[in-house]
């Protein structure tokens, strides 16, 4: 790329909304009544929810669109195209208007009706495929429609470009490691992209090799945790990498959705199911830890759980 052109992309970033810098910096929260029964573990949550479109997509969806601008893949007047369970499509349609730039998000017909709102709402235009397929068939047409159309849009493609974990590398892992002081002893994240497990835990393995990393996932194909696969059924992303997990567990919606509950009125925090079963699975890892054994467990509060108020599990006593 020529000294002319990397001067027009330095121009263009030095340009960007005030948004792209929001992204991040996300306080680490101790869960303490949670975890009050854990006299020698501290049980913590990264609060993703509080980022600027409300979830931790934001992260990726911004380092997506920079890297796009940086290697020149990202033009002006380009259509942002994305598949999503809903949140990387929110974070997008926030950055892209923000940019100037058209959106267009396939998304699963089944995605909860406050995600399909606040899409609405940034101007994004939708495409919804079969609710049955999930986010597979959200990524079967957008690659579709990318390739009919190569010139017209910026296929993001969150569950293979490196963009997305990167960005946790770069931002993520790199907070949790200065809010805990290096004091961590597990990382407790779901798979969906992948993105948020694979960069963090790649980061805090390469400070800490002693880190245990647990991913987690649906107990089956036909659960309730909209953002989470189940890989043994479901299009496994390119950006994923098996070899990071050293332990992997498997999380019921149920009891997800009873810890999403019990987040909101224990802990005061109003979150969503993955929420939920991101801290289910870590409270689980911290009451097998031996007695007397110093643990920091640390997991992710993934997105607000106002874009989840219509599920009729709220109704559900705590």
């Amino acid at each position: 790329m020529s000294r002319q052109s990397l001067a027009r992309i330095d121009d263009r970033e030095r340009e960007l909304p005030g948004l792209f810098a929001a992204v991040g910096r996300t306080p680490l929260l101790r869960l303490p009544r949670l975890a009050a029964h854990l006299r020698h573990v501290e049980l913590y949550a990264k609060a993703e929810h509080l980022n600027p479109s409300g979830s931790v997509k934001d992260r990726a969806a911004r380092g997506i669109l920079l890297d796009g601008l940086r290697r020149g893949r990202l033009l002006p007047g380009q259509t942002l195209l994305e598949a999503t369970s809903g949140n990387t499509g929110i974070a997008l349609a926030m950055l892209g208007a923000a940019l100037g730039h058209e959106v267009l998000i396939c998304l699963p017909g089944n995605a909860s009706p406050e995600r399909k709102r606040l899409l609405a709402a940034y101007g994004a235009r939708l495409e919804l495929t079969d609710r049955l397929a999930g986010t597979d068939g959200a990524i079967l047409q957008a690659r579709a429609l990318a390739a009919a159309e190569p010139e017209r849009f910026f296929y993001g493609d969150q569950y293979g470009n490196d963009a997305n974990w990167r960005a946790h590398y770069a931002g993520t892992g790199p907070e949790i490691w200065e809010q805990t002081g290096g004091r961590l002893t597990h990382f407790v994240a779901g798979l969906g992209t992948s993105g948020t497990f694979v960069g963090t835990t790649r980061f805090l393995k390469a400070r800490k090799p002693s880190v245990v990393a647990v991913s987690v996932e649906p107990d089956g194909p036909l659960h309730g945790l909209e953002g989470l696969k189940h890989l043994e059924t479901a299009m496994v992303p390119r950006i994923y990498d098996p070899s990071l997990a050293d332990v992997r567990l498997e999380q019921g919606t149920e009891e997800a959705q009873a810890m999403t509950r019990r987040l909101a009125c224990e802990e005061g925090l109003c979150v969503g199911p993955s929420a939920g079963a991101n801290v289910a699975a870590a409270l689980r890892v911290a009451e097998a830890l031996p007695l007397g054994e110093r643990a920091v467990v640390v997991t992710v509060l993934p997105d607000d759980g106002n874009r989840y108020l219509s599920e009729r599990f709220w109704e559900a006593a705590p």
